[in-house]
Protein backbone atom coordinates (compact mmCIF):
# COMPACT_ATOMS: atom_id res chain seq x y z
CA UNK A 1 0.00 0.00 0.00
CA UNK A 2 1.23 3.77 -0.66
CA UNK A 3 0.25 6.61 1.10
CA UNK A 4 0.27 9.76 -1.26
CA UNK A 5 0.14 12.86 0.42
CA UNK A 6 -0.25 16.34 -0.94
CA UNK A 7 0.72 19.11 1.32
CA UNK A 8 -0.83 22.57 1.94
CA UNK A 9 -3.28 24.48 4.18
CA UNK A 10 -6.59 23.78 4.64
CA UNK A 11 -8.78 27.10 5.17
CA UNK A 12 -10.54 28.14 1.82
CA UNK A 13 -8.90 31.02 1.64
CA UNK A 14 -5.45 29.17 1.05
CA UNK A 15 -6.75 27.73 -2.23
CA UNK A 16 -5.09 28.00 -5.74
CA UNK A 17 -2.14 29.52 -3.78
CA UNK A 18 1.27 28.16 -4.31
CA UNK A 19 1.63 26.78 -1.21
CA UNK A 20 -0.92 24.46 -1.69
CA UNK A 21 0.41 22.90 -5.07
CA UNK A 22 0.36 19.65 -2.86
CA UNK A 23 -3.18 19.56 -2.83
CA UNK A 24 -3.98 20.50 -6.27
CA UNK A 25 -1.86 17.43 -7.47
CA UNK A 26 -3.43 15.33 -5.13
CA UNK A 27 -6.85 16.94 -6.34
CA UNK A 28 -5.69 15.48 -10.05
CA UNK A 29 -4.63 12.47 -8.39
CA UNK A 30 -8.21 11.97 -6.70
CA UNK A 31 -9.95 13.02 -10.24
CA UNK A 32 -8.24 10.79 -12.39
CA UNK A 33 -8.99 7.48 -10.50
CA UNK A 34 -12.17 8.76 -9.15
CA UNK A 35 -10.83 8.20 -5.58
CA UNK A 36 -13.61 10.10 -3.27
CA UNK A 37 -11.83 12.48 -0.38
CA UNK A 38 -14.92 11.23 2.24
CA UNK A 39 -13.41 10.49 5.31
CA UNK A 40 -11.69 12.85 7.88
CA UNK A 41 -9.15 10.22 9.65
CA UNK A 42 -5.01 11.32 10.85
CA UNK A 43 -6.04 15.00 10.94
CA UNK A 44 -5.88 14.87 7.07
CA UNK A 45 -8.97 14.79 4.66
CA UNK A 46 -8.03 11.01 2.82
CA UNK A 47 -9.38 9.09 0.41
CA UNK A 48 -8.62 5.08 -0.40
CA UNK A 49 -9.07 3.47 -3.76
CA UNK A 50 -6.73 1.98 -6.54
CA UNK A 51 -4.03 3.60 -8.93
CA UNK A 52 -3.19 0.64 -12.09
CA UNK A 53 -4.55 -2.35 -9.25
CA UNK A 54 -2.08 -0.63 -6.65
CA UNK A 55 -3.61 0.22 -3.03
CA UNK A 56 -3.20 3.87 -2.07
CA UNK A 57 -4.30 6.05 0.73
CA UNK A 58 -4.38 9.90 -0.71
CA UNK A 59 -3.47 12.49 1.88
CA UNK A 60 -4.26 16.11 2.53
CA UNK A 61 -2.90 16.93 6.25
CA UNK A 62 -5.37 19.55 7.74
CA UNK A 63 -2.83 20.25 10.09
CA UNK A 64 -1.55 23.02 7.86
CA UNK A 65 2.00 22.97 5.99
CA UNK A 66 4.42 23.43 8.96
CA UNK A 67 2.80 20.50 10.95
CA UNK A 68 1.90 17.96 8.15
CA UNK A 69 4.50 15.03 10.17
CA UNK A 70 1.15 15.43 12.58
CA UNK A 71 -0.86 13.97 10.15
CA UNK A 72 1.55 11.60 7.93
CA UNK A 73 3.41 10.02 10.74
CA UNK A 74 0.96 8.49 12.12
CA UNK A 75 -0.93 7.05 9.34
CA UNK A 76 2.20 5.75 8.10
CA UNK A 77 2.74 4.40 11.74
CA UNK A 78 -0.62 2.58 11.63
CA UNK A 79 -0.04 1.01 8.29
CA UNK A 80 3.46 -0.35 8.99
CA UNK A 81 4.47 1.72 5.98
CA UNK A 82 7.65 0.83 4.15
CA UNK A 83 8.40 4.23 4.67
CA UNK A 84 11.46 4.23 1.51
CA UNK A 85 9.03 2.69 -0.70
CA UNK A 86 5.81 3.47 0.12
CA UNK A 87 5.33 7.07 0.95
CA UNK A 88 4.90 9.59 -1.67
CA UNK A 89 5.22 13.24 -0.38
CA UNK A 90 4.28 16.33 -3.26
CA UNK A 91 5.14 19.88 -2.21
CA UNK A 92 6.00 23.07 -3.88
CA UNK A 93 9.37 24.58 -4.34
CA UNK A 94 10.58 28.44 -4.86
CA UNK A 95 13.54 27.01 -6.43
CA UNK A 96 11.95 25.10 -9.36
CA UNK A 97 10.23 27.90 -11.89
CA UNK A 98 6.45 27.05 -12.49
CA UNK A 99 5.72 24.33 -15.16
CA UNK A 100 8.71 21.99 -14.26
CA UNK A 101 8.77 19.36 -11.19
CA UNK A 102 11.25 17.37 -9.88
CA UNK A 103 11.46 13.58 -8.28
CA UNK A 104 14.13 12.34 -5.76
CA UNK A 105 14.12 9.42 -4.12
CA UNK A 106 15.38 10.88 -1.15
CA UNK A 107 16.82 14.05 0.34
CA UNK A 108 16.65 16.30 3.32
CA UNK A 109 13.59 18.78 3.69
CA UNK A 110 15.88 21.25 2.06
CA UNK A 111 14.05 24.22 3.98
CA UNK A 112 10.51 23.18 3.51
CA UNK A 113 8.60 23.28 6.89
CA UNK A 114 6.28 20.61 5.83
CA UNK A 115 9.01 18.54 5.06
CA UNK A 116 10.90 19.01 7.88
CA UNK A 117 7.84 17.99 9.84
CA UNK A 118 7.48 14.75 7.98
CA UNK A 119 11.18 13.56 8.36
CA UNK A 120 10.59 14.58 12.33
CA UNK A 121 7.87 12.22 12.49
CA UNK A 122 8.59 9.29 10.12
CA UNK A 123 12.02 9.44 11.27
CA UNK A 124 13.74 9.17 8.09
CA UNK A 125 15.06 11.49 4.84
CA UNK A 126 14.63 7.98 3.05
CA UNK A 127 11.19 8.92 0.76
CA UNK A 128 10.08 9.86 -2.23
CA UNK A 129 8.97 13.54 -2.70
CA UNK A 130 7.70 15.13 -6.13
CA UNK A 131 8.39 18.83 -5.91
CA UNK A 132 6.04 21.30 -8.32
CA UNK A 133 7.82 24.39 -9.13
CA UNK A 134 6.09 27.41 -7.92
CA UNK A 135 9.09 30.33 -8.81
CA UNK A 136 11.31 32.28 -6.89
CA UNK A 137 9.85 35.28 -4.81
CA UNK A 138 9.95 38.64 -6.42
CA UNK A 139 12.56 41.31 -5.27
CA UNK A 140 11.29 42.67 -2.28
CA UNK A 141 8.75 40.42 -0.86
CA UNK A 142 7.88 38.76 1.80
CA UNK A 143 8.19 34.79 1.07
CA UNK A 144 5.03 34.24 3.12
CA UNK A 145 3.63 36.86 0.73
CA UNK A 146 4.74 34.99 -2.10
CA UNK A 147 4.18 30.93 -1.51
CA UNK A 148 0.35 32.53 0.43
CA UNK A 149 -0.01 34.16 -3.36
CA UNK A 150 -2.35 32.98 -6.22
CA UNK A 151 -0.75 32.08 -9.64
CA UNK A 152 -0.36 35.17 -12.35
CA UNK A 153 -3.43 33.95 -14.82
CA UNK A 154 -1.03 33.23 -17.68
CA UNK A 155 0.62 30.91 -15.62
CA UNK A 156 -2.76 29.22 -14.70
CA UNK A 157 -2.94 26.80 -18.16
CA UNK A 158 0.90 25.64 -17.33
CA UNK A 159 0.16 24.92 -13.68
CA UNK A 160 -3.48 22.64 -14.62
CA UNK A 161 -1.12 20.82 -17.23
CA UNK A 162 1.63 20.45 -14.55
CA UNK A 163 -1.29 19.03 -11.95
CA UNK A 164 -1.91 16.55 -14.56
CA UNK A 165 1.82 15.64 -15.26
CA UNK A 166 2.22 15.07 -11.37
CA UNK A 167 -0.59 12.24 -11.37
CA UNK A 168 1.38 11.17 -14.10
CA UNK A 169 4.54 10.30 -12.20
CA UNK A 170 2.68 9.29 -8.65
CA UNK A 171 1.56 6.53 -11.75
CA UNK A 172 4.89 6.15 -12.96
CA UNK A 173 6.24 5.42 -9.23
CA UNK A 174 3.66 3.18 -8.10
CA UNK A 175 3.53 0.72 -10.92
CA UNK A 176 7.43 1.14 -12.40
CA UNK A 177 9.97 2.96 -9.86
CA UNK A 178 11.07 6.18 -8.89
CA UNK A 179 14.17 6.24 -11.33
CA UNK A 180 12.04 5.46 -14.46
CA UNK A 181 9.84 8.53 -13.07
CA UNK A 182 12.69 11.19 -12.92
CA UNK A 183 14.30 9.80 -16.09
CA UNK A 184 10.71 10.53 -17.89
CA UNK A 185 9.79 13.99 -15.93
CA UNK A 186 13.01 15.77 -14.26
CA UNK A 187 13.91 18.49 -16.34
CA UNK A 188 10.55 18.67 -18.93
CA UNK A 189 9.11 21.46 -19.53
CA UNK A 190 5.69 21.43 -19.10
CA UNK A 191 3.37 24.00 -21.08
CA UNK A 192 0.11 25.44 -21.15
CA UNK A 193 -2.75 24.36 -23.28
Amino acid sequence: MYIIAGLGNPEARFAGTRHNAGFDAITALSDKYNIPFDRDEFNAKTGRGYIEGEKVLLMKPMTYMNNSGEAIGPAASFYKLDIENELIVIHDDIDLEPGFIRIRAKGSAGGHNGMKSIISHVGSESFTRIRIGVGKKPEGWDLADHVLARFPKDVEPVMRNVMKTVADAVTVIVTKNVNEAMNKFNGVEITGD
